[in-house]
């Protein structure tokens, strides 16, 4: 990165799954100053963790230019994926230690894509134990199946 100093940005982010695989959702809550932004979104069949997965990658997506960015999360999947599994992935190809296919792979490039347009920093925080910022991502994780399973009419 350059010299300039990035704006500083904090991200919640979490998933939501109703049987899995079945209707999920995700949620992020980006903070940068004062200036705060949700986002949610549905798919009708997946799995929690590629909701996991869609979070960090949309939020990250939301960026308009490089930042430095808190990146908080209650999923070992996505924290551990991200900094500690991801560089033997694809040192083998995407696939794992047992030379099996990475599962949701495609969604791993993406992330690997959005996080090197930035300087991240990975936190795992313990779910539904009542940090404000998870909650509020669960909160809207939820709040989009809710919303796509019974729409107003």
């Amino acid at each position: 990165m350059t010299d300039i100093a990035l704006a500083k940005v904090e991200i919640h982010t979490d998933g939501a799954c109703r049987g899995n695989p079945g209707p999920g959702g995700w949620g992020a809550l980006l903070k940068a100053g004062r200036h705060e932004k949700t986002l949610n979104g549905f798919e009708a069949t997946t799995t929690n963790n590629r909701m996991e997965l869609m979070a960090a990658i949309m939020a990250l997506r939301e960026l308009k230019r490089p930042c430095q960015v808190e990146l908080h999360t209650d999923s070992q999947y996505l924290r551990k994926g991200i900094t500690e599994w991801i560089r033997g992935w694809q040192k083998r190809g995407w696939k794992t230690a047992a030379k099996q296919p990475v599962k949701n792979a495609e969604l791993w490039r993406e992330l690997l894509a959005e996080s090197q347009r930035h300087e991240v920093r990975w936190h795992w925080v313990k779910g539904h134990s009542g940090d404000p910022g998870n909650e509020c991502a669960d909160a809207l994780a939820n709040a989009a199946i809710d919303a796509a399973m019974c729409p107003q009419n």
